[in-house]
């Protein structure tokens, strides 16, 4: 996938009516703080169109991407441990809910786990409630360069059984800072298309 063009085309905060696109969609689900900016930058080869921050919890919006005028990347907003309220993080879940369940053009959602952990239980959760929703998550293992090439299989049979993944499930072990990863999604991608 060669990527000539990326631009941020729609924002849509909690209230928002959601877009009705005529492209296909993928969609990128994690906790706060585990990379989904800078993988979004690195797949459309831009250093900070998706604004990355060192406060977990920034993006509180479904951002739409329109790459290529051919797909939109859709960043969905993080969970997890973000210094806001009950109330938003439950405003936050409806609004990633009503995204997964009403979108005409989603055809996958990438589902992002810090491959140096356990997957948490709310990464548990978005993981059996997209696939509760018919799609069968990608699970893509971010911060690859912050392990040892030795522990990479061990992290990701932590990660594969801890979510209860089936062999089938697609993981992709990925780093933002050497790019290791990228190939495989673009092809991933590239099968949407």
């Amino acid at each position: 996938m060669v990527i000539k063009s990326a631009a941020l085309e729609t924002v849509c905060g909690v209230t928002s009516t959601l877009p009705e696109n005529d492209k296909w969609e993928v969609a990128f689900a994690g906790k706060s703080n585990v990379g989904k900016s800078s993988l979004i930058n690195a797949l459309m080869n831009r250093k900070s169109l998706a604004r990355t921050s060192a406060q977990p919890g920034k993006t509180q919006t479904i951002n739409y991407y329109n790459v290529n005028d051919e797909i939109y990347f859709v960043d969905l907003p993080g969970y997890g441990f973000a210094k806001v309220s009950q109330e938003e993080k439950a405003k936050w879940g409806k609004m990633i809910e009503r995204y997964l369940q009403t979108s005409k053009k989603l055809r996958a959602v990438f589902l992002l786990i810090d491959i140096r952990h356990a997957p948490g239980e709310n990464d548990r959760l978005m993981y059996d409630w997209i696939m509760a929703q018919n799609f069968k998550p990608i699970i893509i293992a971010t911060k690859l360069d912050k392990i040892k090439r030795s522990q990479i299989q061990k992290q990701l049979k932590l990660i594969r059984e801890t979510l209860g993944a089936d062999k089938e499930t697609v993981m992709i072990p990925f780093s933002s800072e050497t790019k290791q990863g990228r190939e495989e999604i673009y092809t991933l991608l590239e099968g949407y298309l």
